[in-house]
């Protein structure tokens, strides 16, 4: 039989601090995602021509003019996307440490947010019968409690090491 154990939790505060140091991490994280996953699209379009098909589109309809290569310097696009992904980096973290902080506010004011989780547990809480209980040897319960027991007599130990004679 299983038995179920609600558990009850509330969260009242989030510390800013550890939020500020993982939430750096997790956006780090991702903002590395985003430069790598751009850098590779970029030199996928790159190879495969499309930025010039786009230049050639613009100079024909005559929104650009001729010999300007809007997309030629890859160098200049790769300074943006990183310039991009530490500036949404930065931006991600104060405002995720900046919603702790409101959090805590809202916290004090409604308690907190409270969260029940239940716990299914396939043993049962207690054995029915009772455990058989051990008892010391009989030396000891006579009130010889100090002597070692008979069974022991032959055992070495500090006070009465084993001394083996040879035959004479």
């Amino acid at each position: 039989m299983a038995t179920v154990r609600r558990v009850r939790r509330i969260v009242r505060k989030i510390d800013p601090w550890t939020t500020l140091k993982v939430s750096a991490v997790v956006w780090a994280v991702l903002a590395i995602a985003l430069v790598l996953g751009t850098v590779i699209f970029w030199a996928v379009l790159d190879r495969a021509g499309i930025p010039d098909r786009i230049t050639e589109f613009l100079t024909e309809i005559t929104l650009i003019e001729q010999g300007t290569q809007p997309f030629a310097n890859t160098e200049q696009f790769l300074r943006a996307v990183i310039f991009g992904a530490v500036a949404w980096w930065v931006a991600m973290t104060g405002l995720t440490v900046a919603g702790a902080l409101v959090y805590n506010l809202v916290s004090d004011v409604v308690g907190g947010l409270e969260i029940v989780v239940l716990e299914e547990s396939l043993n049962p809480p207690f054995p029915t019968a009772p455990a058989t209980v051990l008892h010391p040897p009989a030396d000891y319960r006579a009130g010889n409690g100090s002597r070692t027991p008979a069974s022991h007599v032959d055992l070495p130990t500090e006070e009465n090491p084993v001394v083996e004679t040879v035959g004479d």
